[in-house]
């Protein structure tokens, strides 16, 4: 189909964390690692078509396919005890990936534009506790994010069972926003939002909310949806079942694209005006 052209301006940007604005994705799959050597016999490693389906879920469902495919023989109990333990030692050393300081202040700069704000909100599955170990060494990056526009995994004011792939984080994201506005300042539309992501559940969850998508992915998840980049810009790789199909969209239908990595965003490509 012919890819849409004439979407308005960008007021709202919507970030998901792991693995788009932190790289925290190598340290999940090295923690994973560790268990895996410690009690499989036959998965010694996490392969990316694996690792895939994690990516972007909220933590116990991602815990339950982990353990269905490794055939762990640890309850969900042990392998979260295990497991926080491996991250409370590694993700105190994130770090932010390229180009993210640079663009979340370029955007926060837009709110001296009177005319052509563009508003900030986080929607991450990570919950509050991996949220504090991953940034609390970092709060200069984050404070452009208000604690009212933080939309965390266990907010609750989600629904369980509602993370990604569904797109229930993102409409509460920009909820959070319409609901601090400025005064006078017209309510911000879904097709007015851009996602930020880098997983594939994750870029459904945008489409599915009917946002435009930034997908920005970890270079071994795009080489593994080599060929298939367009089903995943559409959100039609099937992540959440064969459910609500109208509200993903179409190949090649301009409202997402891929970028390697966040430096040198194409701000005008979105109507977004950076005040120098």
């Amino acid at each position: 189909m012919a890819p849409r052209t004439d979407f308005p301006p960008v007021r709202a940007c919507l970030f998901d964390m792991d693995g788009l604005l932190l790289d925290t994705e190598d340290i999940y799959t090295q923690c994973i690692n560790v268990i895996l050597k410690e009690h499989s016999q036959t998965r010694p490693e996490l392969p990316w078509d694996v690792k895939a389906k994690l990516q972007g879920r909220p933590g116990p469902a991602a815990t339950q396919i982990l353990l269905e495919w490794a055939d762990l023989k640890l309850t969900p109990e042990e392998y979260l005890a295990r497991i926080v333990t491996l991250h409370q030692e590694r993700f105190p050393t994130t770090r932010p990936l390229a180009g993210v300081p640079e663009l979340l202040a370029n955007l926060a700069k837009t709110q001296k534009h009177q005319q052509k704000p563009v508003h900030i909100a986080l929607a991450t599955s990570s919950h509050l506790a991996n949220f504090k170990l991953k940034t609390d060494h970092l709060t200069e990056l984050f404070s452009v994010f208000p604690d009212e526009r933080r939309v965390l995994g266990d907010d609750q004011r989600l629904k369980p069972g509602r993370g990604k792939p569904l797109p229930d984080i993102f409409l509460l994201a920009l909820d959070t926003i319409n609901a601090s506005l400025p005064e006078g300042e017209e309510p911000i539309k879904p097709e007015e939002c851009l996602v930020f992501e880098d997983s594939v559940p994750g870029v459904e969850a945008g489409r599915r909310a009917g946002m435009r998508v930034i997908w920005c992915p970890h270079k071994e998840l795009k080489a593994l949806y080599a060929g298939r980049e367009a089903e995943v810009l559409a959100g039609r790789t099937g992540e959440a079942g064969d459910v609500d199909m109208h509200q993903v969209g179409e190949l090649d239908d301009g409202w997402g694209e891929y970028l390697a990595s966040l430096e040198d965003f194409p701000y005008e490509k979105y109507g977004i005006v950076v005040p120098q």
